[in-house]
């Protein structure tokens, strides 16, 4: 008789044996993996925080390869190490960088910025030459359209526009569609100036009041004030590349040729408009186009216009009236402030300066960068020194408050920066010296204004 309980068991035990026999056997691969991915990890890592680049590429390949997700500080010393030796001349190592940012991008996924990837990605190709000209520039027009939060290089986007400048040269690209790009990468970059100049008040503001900088504070000052020279310099540079491509000889032939066509699409009539305006075109084709934009919807733009228009003719009440209408009507920040800056000049020009700081100061609420505002108060103040104080010291020390504000316009416009700093230097030298300063016995002393400026100053220490 066969025993059954003795088979049974057995069995039983040799099932149990093999599966120990597996785990142990699956144990240790998994623990010899393990280790081997530390060790490999641990010779690129070290490698790479001491920057021998040298040393750490032997490493990085076999490292991805057995171990891709052993940490994400592979990645970031990574691109580390091939942009060492990419700014070194050796462009073999591009197509490297685009695998690792598109293994990253896959398997760190939510520490990973889909469009600061595909941004990093396409300035890295054109640096280095690679692709043709029009698959440089679409390159840049598919992170442009789809990751446009990314898209905040002040290189990128003076690259961009570039590119499309160059290619409309060679009839690649149709000149409405550069004008298009125009608008879009100008007000992409004064919206970065706008959040920088933001800052720099702030900084400014705190050290006006007598406060002091943290020196992580100061650090982002200066970084700021930096970044946003350069944002100004490269507004500068959009516009020279644009040079007499935009001038009224071609946008009058190209908008005349396309009326009839696109007369009824308000968004065509506004873009139209705006150039024309931003050239003073002064053709039967702009009230054309006003008329237009009013018939179909009046609005702030349209008001606007009217306005110009009015103010042209020389009828200033009238140009005043659409100027208020348009602001009350207007949403966007960037038309806003043209609207009050239109409105400011109005009354700068008729001699109301307390009304014309007072848009001025509106132009700022909307655009903190508009460095223009802040420098036409200042020139107020300095025309106004001589009524704004009983005694000689008194009248010149309006000079102070005008060159500290064309300083400030410097700082928050680095379009302007050079002419602002030169009338804030101009301003300091009419202000009290210090001898008179001294004979004066005002050092360290507040001078006060009791005509339209109002405010104070104080009189520098000795």
């Amino acid at each position: 008789m066969i025993n059954f309980y003795n088979t049974n068991t057995m069995k039983k035990n040799l099932v149990l044996l093999l599966t120990a026999f597996t785990l142990t056997i699956g144990g240790n691969v998994l623990a010899q993996t393990s280790e081997d991915c530390t060790l490999k990890g641990s010779l690129f890592i070290e490698a790479a925080k001491a920057k021998n680049y040298d040393e750490a590429i032997k490493h990085y390949a076999p490292l991805v390869a057995a171990c891709p997700t052993y940490s994400l500080a592979v990645y970031q010393y990574g691109e580390k190490m091939f942009s060492h030796f990419i700014k070194a001349g050796d462009n073999s190592k591009v197509n490297d960088m685009v695998t690792l940012y598109n293994d990253r991008l896959r398997l760190y996924p939510e520490k990973t910025d889909a469009g600061e990837v595909q941004m990093d990605i396409v300035q890295l190709k054109y640096d280095a030459g690679l692709g043709t000209k029009m698959e440089q520039y679409q390159a840049y027009e598919e992170v442009f359209n789809n990751h446009n939060e990314a898209f905040k290089s002040p290189k990128s986007l003076y690259t961009y526009f570039s590119l499309a400048v160059d290619l409309n040269k060679e009839g690649a690209v149709p000149l409405a569609d550069m004008f298009d790009l125009y608008d879009a990468v100008t007000q992409k970059l004064e919206a970065e100036e706008g959040k920088m100049a933001q800052k720099i008040i702030s900084y400014s503001d705190k050290e006006e009041a007598g406060e002091t900088l943290t020196s992580r504070e100061k650090k982002n000052y200066a970084a700021y004030e930096k970044n946003l020279g350069i944002f100004g310099k490269v507004r500068g540079s959009v516009d020279a590349k644009l040079g007499t491509i935009a001038d009224c000889e071609n946008l009058i032939p190209l908008y005349s040729k396309d009326y009839e066509a696109n007369k009824n699409d308000i968004d065509w009539v506004n873009r139209a408009l705006s150039r024309l305006n931003a050239k003073d075109c002064d053709d039967p084709l702009f009230f054309k186009l006003v008329q237009q934009l009013h018939t179909l919807k009046p609005s702030a733009k349209s008001a606007y216009y009217l306005g110009k228009l009015a103010e042209k003719d020389g009828k200033s009440s009238e140009a005043l009236r659409y100027f208020n209408e348009s602001a009350e009507l207007e949403t966007n920040p960037q038309d806003k402030a043209k609207v009050y800056y239109s409105l400011a000049e109005n009354f700068r020009k008729s001699g109301k300066y307390s009304d014309a700081r007072k848009y001025y100061n509106k132009m700022l609420e909307v655009k903190p960068n508009a460095g223009i505002a802040y420098l036409k108060i200042a020139n107020m103040y300095a025309a106004s020194a001589n009524n704004c104080g009983t005694t000689p010291f008194e009248k010149r020390a309006m000079y102070w408050k005008a060159a500290d504000l064309a300083k400030k316009a410097g700082k928050v416009d680095g379009a302007i920066a050079s002419s602002a700093n030169q009338t804030a230097s101009s301003y300091y030298a009419r202000a009290p010296q210090k001898a008179e300063i001294f004979s004066a016995g005002m050092a360290g002393q507040t001078v006060s204004f009791k005509c339209w400026v109002g405010g104070s100053v104080k009189v520098p220490n000795l």
